[in-house]
Parts: structure tokens; sequence; C-alpha cells
């Protein structure tokens, strides 16, 4: 588990082959997600793409799309700070109901397929 100055981490909730992914508490009490480079010693492409990353959401000023509070360097690697919504990995929820064909609802579907669309649009 990571250690960052002025945030309680509290567990984690999602890993790829490139990122780890915690829910955290800073002391202000404001919930926060921090996303940090998996590996160790990242290349200097995945450090930049890392940093374009951040860029481009704190430029995102929409409803529906996560913001980003800040990036730092954290020992050989960045972390960013994102607003946290509560919300839960897809891969993570599918888990939970392995034995069901359809794992959401096809109107719970439908309402979250529309507001990605729009969000995107």
């Amino acid at each position: 588990m990571i250690t960052l100055p002025g945030i309680a981490i509290q567990n984690k909730i999602y890993e790829s082959s490139n990122s780890l992914v915690y829910r955290g508490i800073r002391d202000d009490g404001v919930g926060v997600v921090v996303k940090m480079l998996k590996l160790d010693y990242p290349s200097p492409q995945e450090i930049t793409r890392y940093r374009q990353e951040y860029k481009i959401i704190r430029s995102l000023n929409l409803e529906g799309v996560v913001k980003a509070y800040n990036q730092q360097d954290y020992q050989r690697t960045l972390v960013i700070i994102l607003e946290d919504f509560g919300g839960e990995s897809l891969e993570k929820w599918m888990h939970k109901r392995p034995n069901i064909f359809c794992p959401m609802p096809l109107s719970t579907f439908l309402g979250l397929a529309i507001a990605v669309c729009d969000i995107l649009g």
C-alpha cells in the first residue's frame, strides 16, 4: 500500500497491467481516488503519457467527467489524485454476478450507455 501525505489510503479498487487505483480520504474529509503507474521504474514515455492524461482530465470541466485535483511525484513514479464519485469498476461489478447471463438489466445498461454517449458528445 502507498503512503501519501494528507491522504489516508483505504483500499485498492483496481489494478491493470499499467496502473494501480486506490480509494482514500484527504485530511479535509474529501474522498479521493489515487491512480498511479504500476511499475517502480516507469519509462519516460509512460511518465509523459501520465502527465498528458492529467492535463486532459484537468481541462475537461463537464458534468459526468471525474475531476482531477492534483498530480504529484511518488518515489520514482507519478500519482494522479482524482475526485471519488463512489464508482465501482465494471469488471468488479460483473464478477459479483457470475451466474447471470446478462450482468446488467437492459434498462440500466441503456441509461448508462446514453449518459456516456452524451458526455462523449
